[in-house]
């Protein structure tokens, strides 16, 4: 697609959201729209041409998006967001395409943001750097630092236990609660971690304690967390890269990898492992360069995945953006918008294992699923987020608006995961098993690498002797709550694929 489209994309939004207050007139009264009205209005009419579920809204009068309120105008409006999504039903699950388990009645992928997604995707951290999991409810653990960001220079890495939050040790929730989102301790650690800094009293595995200091800043985001490689018990020289984020690749992620793969190619690696358990996705065209560097070399320009937009835009019908914009022909056709691969490095593997949680999304999935049809392609851990769709941001006033557009679908034309992908099934074979956050990054004995591991030499993920934690221990809540609880304890920062540099859909 032409980037042209993309820049007076940009301009059509941001003149309009300049212009004067519509009056609407009827046969008793004369009303000044708000400016908040008008960007309802605005986001109606987005959805109305470009949302790829469009089929399925109303008209303006039956949806009325000036209906939808909030504490702030922000909230307001994705309110209307979170309505439009649920509109569309996926009749093999008989509920929303964006129906979120976790928060009923709101949107799982589409949202509005001011620019917080943008700034990450770009490689800037503006927070900690660090984010928390409930190993059990008495056990609160780091599950992830970025080298380089307050945390990081704190001396906090991941598996190290937090046994007091600004001094208090009543951090653990009550096991037994049927709310725990609302256990007052919980709570307590959700609005320390919201703060501009934060004590905590850490435990490392060998026992000792010490105390950290954390202050929220802005930091530059390495999104491999860190790279190294294995030997198996049987000989095989394993690969391992865990990869937490799909930033900006020429201005961030780019190097990163490369540094990471070329040192892959330098030790003869026979196997790979890409670790992408809290990966929430980011930009395609990264996920499509790390794609290149792991897909076997006789797949060179085969295709990789098609990205299908609406039939309104495929069938150039955009009243809304023509009426400003020349707009050529077979801009959002499937022919315009498909990638091929693109082989990049020597590595010529023929199968590779991914780490998966309930966080890993949409970027993350779609370089999961265009390997598939490709290569051996074997997932370890929990079903994944389940997000075969992308977007791009569309200024509206001061927001950006993130509006499910595409499906994306690989080589074979599967995009059949909405649900997620489940380790070990028939559709994406693997294994089944907890995330041990007692133990870090690139540890052998970690429950979903040993099993990785395991399986490279005896072609079972079965083990024998290997202590392994579940993510709900000591616990009667269902895995779903808490996940549910621990997304509302350490929101990732997104979960999505954005398009955001549009020159890579030519053929």
């Amino acid at each position: 697609m032409h980037r042209n489209f993309y820049f007076l994309l940009l301009l059509l939004v941001v003149f309009s959201s300049c212009k004067k207050d519509k009056v609407t007139t009827n046969s008793n009264t004369t009303t000044k729209a708000s400016a908040l009205d008008l960007l309802k209005d605005s986001v109606y009419a987005y959805a109305q041409e470009e949302y790829l579920w469009y089929d399925a809204m109303p008209a303006y009068n039956t949806f009325n998006p000036r209906q939808y309120t909030g504490s702030t105008d922000l909230a307001a409006l994705q309110a209307e967001v979170d309505a439009l999504s649920q509109l569309k039903i996926n009749t093999t699950t008989n509920s929303a395409y964006e129906y979120d388990p976790s928060y009923p009645g709101t949107a799982k992928y589409s949202y509005i943001d001011q620019g917080q997604a943008a700034t990450v995707i770009g490689g800037t951290g503006g927070d900690f750097g660090f984010s928390v999991f409930y190993q059990a409810y008495n056990d609160l653990r780091i599950k992830y630092v970025y080298a380089g960001s307050p945390a990081g220079n704190a001396g906090l890495v991941r598996g190290y236990k937090i046994t007091a939050v600004n001094n208090s040790t009543n951090i653990y929730y009550d096991p037994n609660s049927s709310t725990p989102s609302k256990d007052a301790n919980l709570l307590y650690v959700v609005n320390a971690l919201s703060g501009n800094s934060i004590t905590l009293t850490l435990q490392k595995p060998d026992g000792s304690t010490f105390n950290a200091v954390v202050n929220r800043a802005s930091y530059t985001i390495n999104p491999v967390l860190k790279y190294t490689t294995l030997t198996t018990a049987g000989g095989k020289t394993v690969g391992y890269f865990a990869f937490n984020q799909f930033t900006d690749l020429s201005s961030n992620a780019k190097a990163k990898i490369d540094e990471a793969f070329n040192y892959f190619s330098t030790k003869g690696i026979t196997e790979l492992v890409v670790d992408l358990r809290y990966n929430g996705g980011g930009s395609v065209q990264t996920s499509a360069y790390l794609t290149n560097w792991i897909v076997p070399t006789a797949q060179n320009g085969t295709t990789m995945f098609t990205e299908y937009f609406n039939k309104r835009l495929q069938n150039d019908d955009y009243p809304f953006l023509a009426k400003k914009y020349q707009i050529n022909k077979g801009e959002f056709s499937t022919a315009n918008n498909t990638q091929k691969f693109a082989k990049v490095g020597n590595l010529n593997l023929s199968r590779v294992f991914f780490l998966v949680t309930g966080n890993t999304a949409s970027a993350s999935e779609l370089l999961i699923n265009n390997l598939k049809p490709v290569m051996n392609v074997q997932i370890i851990g929990q079903t994944t987020y389940g997000k075969p769709t992308a977007f791009f941001a569309i200024p509206v006033g001061s927001y950006d608006l993130y509006l499910v557009e595409i499906e994306n679908r690989n080589a074979a034309g599967q995009a059949d995961y909405y649900q997620g992908m489940v380790p070990g099934s028939a559709t994406f074979p693997g294994y089944k098993t907890g995330d041990d956050i007692t133990k870090d990054f690139g540890d052998p004995n970690e429950s979903m690498l040993a099993h990785a591991l395991n399986y490279m030499d005896k072609s079972s993920y079965s083990l024998t002797n290997n202590k392994v934690l579940s993510t709900n221990t000591n616990s009667t809540l269902s895995d779903e709550a808490v996940r549910a609880m621990n997304e509302k304890m350490s929101p990732d920062p997104f979960k999505g694929m954005v398009i955001n540099q549009p020159q890579h859909r030519k053929n």
